[in-house]
């Protein structure tokens, strides 16, 4: 039996979280001044619409708060206790977020469907110009992520949060610009409800991804499948078990797996090239691989034991 363990680094090729601090810290500031602004004008103006967003904003607020220190912690390195270190942390950043969205959610829709039955008079030109800032706000926000949002769960969700208010945002806007023209002032819980939507639709997005890593299922950007026949093609392999591909972290997969090579051991390089390929064809970082000549005396060849 043998066994090897590549962390992917002799390749060049690293998955670790990159540095978005000082993206961060500009997010947080933009968006902690404009949810001040953007909640006091909104109770002033009597805009439920603008309220909303604010309290969205706020959420996106503490979202962001939570990636940070999240990606901080990532960067830790191991201990006895933790031999990953707390890359995890980014995981469960991103089921909390998910969280404090569905809690911001309620309390809109709450509010929201009280002005239906007690419907309050709106300053559309105040709503307006708060939006419009807030459009300005979060799109500059966004694009301080929008670099990262494809390798990391935590730096799309920002990405994605940012995004949505500048076009919720604008949506405020129009909402103003109508209540204007025409006066009806169901137009504002209206708009309100629409936000709602666009959030949970969000919402749901990061909820279900965030919780799929919690319970260890093999990222999107992995096929099992794939992987499975990638080994099994192998030169020498007659058999693959014991096969697993999970997330330790919101950037990094790892992979275990005993490959049944009847004509023994095929050497360091052999290990080494399945490394390399896992890596850089199905993006697993952190692979494991153990080398048996039967699989008789494994107490693992069952795939339905873990």
């Amino acid at each position: 039996m043998g066994g090897h363990h590549s962390h992917g680094h002799d390749h060049g090729h690293s998955h670790a979280p990159a540095d978005f601090g000082r993206a961060f810290a500009i997010g947080v500031a933009l968006n902690v001044i404009f949810v001040v602004v953007e909640a006091t004008y909104g109770f002033l103006s009597g805009s439920m619409a603008l309220v909303a967003d604010a309290g969205h904003n706020l959420s996106d607020v503490l979202s962001l708060l939570l990636a940070w220190g999240a990606s901080v912690l990532a960067k830790r390195k191991p201990s006895e206790r933790f031999t990953y270190g707390l890359k995890s942390s980014t995981i469960l950043a991103a089921m909390a977020n998910a969280a404090t969205l569905m809690v911001a959610l309620g309390v809109i829709l709450v509010e929201t469907l009280r002005r239906f039955s007690d419907p309050q008079p709106v300053e559309g030109g105040t709503v307006m110009l708060v939006a419009g800032i807030g459009i300005v706000i979060n799109t500059a926000t966004a694009l301080l992520f929008l670099r990262g949002r494809k390798d990391d769960l935590n730096i799309r969700g920002a990405f994605l949060h940012m995004a949505a208010d500048a076009l919720v945002s604008l949506g405020v806007v129009i909402s103003g610009a109508m209540i204007l023209l025409t006066g009806a002032l169901w137009i504002d819980p209206v708009t309100s409800l629409i936000i709602v939507a666009l959030i949970a639709w969000g919402t749901w997005g990061l909820a279900k991804d965030s919780l799929k890593m919690g319970l260890l299922g093999v990222p999107d950007n992995c096929d099992e499948t794939a992987v499975r026949a990638y080994l099994t093609g192998l030169s020498g392999v007659d058999r693959v078990h014991d096969l697993h591909i999970w997330p330790m972290s919101t950037t990094e997969t790892a992979f275990t797996a005993h490959l049944v090579m009847p004509e023994g051991h095929p050497g360091d390089a052999f290990l080494h090239e399945v490394a390399h390929e896992l890596e850089h064809s199905h993006n697993i970082g952190h692979a494991t691989i153990q080398i048996e000549q039967d699989c008789e005396d494994c107490v693992l060849e069952d795939e339905a034991k873990v």
